[in-house]
């Protein structure tokens, strides 16, 4: 398939620049398996699935993976931003940075800014260690494990989609709204959007509608927000994230379809995430490990039932997914009708229930 095949119309005024407060008040696209649309609320959602059914979330947690602070070589200094990729180490992270070209294997960067713009030297201090050929970094950090950890804590900010970032600054409001109730376990750099609707009220009425909820992890990187730039989409190709699907969640996963229940993934980091620990029957494996899993449309989808999703870029691979789980005719009717009716996209957008096209 082609890229172009992926492409569509969207005003900029449908990027939500903030949440829906409270969260389960966003708006939700039902997309039924024959192609039809209902519009309903979040909270709507415990009505729409059955005793029995499985919710599957993501428990990952973003930690503030955006540092600024200045580079020091012998030629003076540079204001320099980066944003953690993935931990390679207990010390070491590989990063973007801007002014990437700026940065060259050896140099040292202070990070800790205060509002003066003055770094807070001896904080938080790393050496390039290696420069890739995309750009990307290895930043060796003096400090190591939860030392470094707690420092990169304090000195971070939350790292936004580039879509939100380059029209606002991160804020104080968005170390909340940008992670999940149910966040517990450190190392995304990106949230997994759609579990960003989920209040406690609603994870009590899903409960008390005989839902049961599950949790997998995987943890997303900044290639999340990477552009496909290739015309044929299968010579892309995707970033490894590590992904973990404990023994107990397989087997309850497992139990529950085999008693007629439904599995429904929360985001599209989860159904990867499942996809790759099922095997060919279907059946969900214990799972730990690095996956670049790549969905595209004719792929055959081996565990959930539904979906839950927020509404995606233009000609991105999560809109291939979701193309690929629901048919890509359906999903450009749904966003056109979506971007029509006025829905709000991307991470601080509305949400899609869709359910999976039979073959």
């Amino acid at each position: 398939m082609r890229l172009a095949d992926f492409d569509f119309d969207l005003p900029d005024d449908r990027i939500a620049l903030r949440p829906a407060s409270p969260r389960d008040s966003a708006r939700l696209l039902e997309v039924a398996a024959d192609g039809r649309l209902i519009d309903r609320r979040v909270h709507d959602l415990p009505g729409l699935l059955r005793p029995g059914d499985a919710l599957v979330f993501n428990d990952t947690k973003v930690i503030p993976a955006r540092l600024r602070g200045v580079r020091h070589r012998d030629d003076g200094v540079v204001l320099v931003e980066v944003t953690l990729l993935k931990r390679l180490s207990s010390s070491r992270w590989s990063a973007f940075a801007k002014p990437g070209r700026r940065l060259r294997p050896g140099d040292r960067i202070a990070f800790g800014e205060t509002s003066d713009r003055a770094c807070l030297l001896g904080a938080l201090d790393a050496t390039v260690a290696e420069k890739g050929e995309g750009g990307e970094l290895t930043l060796a950090f003096d400090l190591a494990g939860p030392d470094l950890d707690l420092a990169i804590a304090e000195r971070g900010t939350m790292p936004l989609p580039p879509y939100i970032a380059a029209r606002r600054r991160e804020d104080d409001q968005d170390l909340a709204d940008y992670q999940t109730v149910y966040a517990r376990e450190d190392g995304s750099v990106a949230a997994p959007t759609a579990g960003l609707h989920f209040t406690d009220a609603l994870l009590t009425a899903l409960a008390e509608r005989g839902v049961s909820r599950h949790f997998v992890t995987l943890h997303v990187g900044a290639g999340t927000f990477l552009p496909v730039k290739t015309d044929d989409v299968a010579d892309h190709r995707m970033h490894a994230e590590f992904g973990e699907v404990s023994p107990a969640t397989a087997e309850a996963l497992n139990a529950a379809r085999a008693a007629g229940g439904r599995i429904v993934a929360v985001g599209t980091t989860a159904l990867r995430l499942l996809e790759s620990a099922a095997d060919a029957a279907g059946q969900v494996r214990p799972f730990a490990g690095e996956t670049s899993i790549f969905i595209t449309p004719g792929y055959r989808f081996r565990t959930a039932q539904a979906l839950m999703t927020n509404f995606h870029l233009p000609r991105s691979t999560l809109f291939m997914l979701v193309s690929a789980f629901s048919g890509l005719a359906t999903m450009r009717a749904a966003y056109a009708h979506a971007v029509e009716s006025g829905y709000r996209f991307y991470s601080y957008g509305d949400a899609s229930l869709l359910w999976r096209a039979e073959p």
